[in-house]
């Protein structure tokens, strides 16, 4: 019993028995949920296909939870961060005013890094509105959540840019001889990365110190607005990995449509794994935990019958319920009842004992 009660108080109990509650239920609605085969020398499944299309929201996951623990706000302009990143990538590729192309302009690592450079001026810009001039990490970001997707379609002069080249559909498919989705390894690497910096330096401590007390962090020695800037950076490179696989699977630059409520999706992802929205300690495992999570419960939509637009607001429902959840007044209110209820059973006890 004791065991028990330990498991279900470590912060990765609710994310892996949320996790499990949605496997469990389209395994009850699909018996074959968890066959997986090879076709065409690649592997198909429903878990394969959660593991490689959850991959942009886990790989979003990874930055929107350092966002959060820092600064106890959310970015909500990483799905037009991704798409400013695909249409940034795709015009050098195609070079400006060409729609389609089967020949690169340039190099592909050039196009690739352009873009990626673009997703962290995007980081930059944000982390220097939250971190140098205080403003409400939502209010900073809406700049881009607004702006970032109508740039995106300047670059591409208003139209879907195609990049026909092979190499570049490798990014968000399969590499030839490789039966696994590229995008799973993309995502294995950049959470790799990511957990091995905050582990082997001091830099997760200090995200959640300044996310804990900024003033006590700043008093302390720490510089909190440097520590911001940087998370808000990992943030939008982050948001540009995202966006070059999200580009790849297409093989083109569709900028009202790549990453699209994708925002919604990290910040739910991050509040599925056990963190706090109001910032400070963190589980980066959780969060990829959760990121899984809701393209499952999206799996999950899809097959029974709702559609991709109305999948939002279920997604909005259960933000709605965890923030709640998670509320300093809800869980007082909570304490109050188990002590009133304790008090009862003392004095009934007394009662009875008399």
């Amino acid at each position: 019993m004791g065991k028990l009660k330990t498991l279900t108080k470590n912060q990765l109990f609710l994310p892996f028995a949320m996790m499990i509650l949605v496997l469990l239920i389209n395994l009850i609605k699909s018996p074959d949920f968890f066959s997986i085969n090879i076709q065409n020398g690649v592997l198909y499944g429903r878990i394969i296909d959660i593991l490689n299309r959850g991959s942009e929201i886990a790989i979003l996951a990874v930055g929107q939870t350092l966002v959060v623990a820092v600064s106890a706000g959310t970015d909500i302009s990483v799905g037009s961060v991704m798409s400013l990143t695909a249409c940034g990538t795709c015009m050098l590729l195609a070079g400006y005013g060409v729609n389609s192309t089967t020949t690169l302009a340039v190099p592909l690592i050039v196009g690739l890094l352009f873009g990626l450079v673009l997703a962290m001026c995007c980081g930059a810009f944000n982390g220097f509105l939250v971190s140098k001039l205080n403003i409400q990490p939502m209010v900073a970001t809406l700049i881009l959540f607004t702006a970032a997707r109508a740039i995106g379609l300047l670059l591409c002069n208003n139209q879907i840019t195609y990049i026909r080249y092979e190499p570049y559909k490798y990014f968000g498919n399969f590499i030839p001889g490789c039966p696994v989705p590229t995008a799973i390894f993309i995502t294995v690497v950049v959470v790799a990365i990511v957990m091995l910096f905050l582990k082997k330096t001091a830099m997760g401590l200090y995200i959640q110190s300044v996310g804990i007390n900024k003033k006590a962090a700043r008093i302390s020695g720490l510089n909190s607005s440097n520590i911001c800037f940087m998370c808000y950076l990992i943030c939008g490179l982050c948001a540009g990995i995202a966006g070059l696989v999200a580009s790849s699977r297409i093989y083109s630059a569709d900028s009202n449509n790549i990453g699209r409520n994708y925002e919604l999706d990290s910040i739910l992802a991050v509040a599925l794994g056990g963190n706090s929205l109001g910032g400070g300690r963190f589980n980066m495992a959780g969060s990829i935990i959760g990121a899984y999570t809701i393209q499952a419960i999206t799996v999950t939509l899809l097959a029974m019958g709702i559609s991709t637009d109305q999948a939002p607001v279920v997604k909005a429902i259960i933000v709605i319920l965890i923030v709640t959840a998670q509320a300093p007044a809800f869980k007082a209110f909570l304490q109050e009842r188990k002590a009133k209820k304790l008090v009862q059973e003392n004095e009934t006890q007394k009662k009875e004992a008399a």
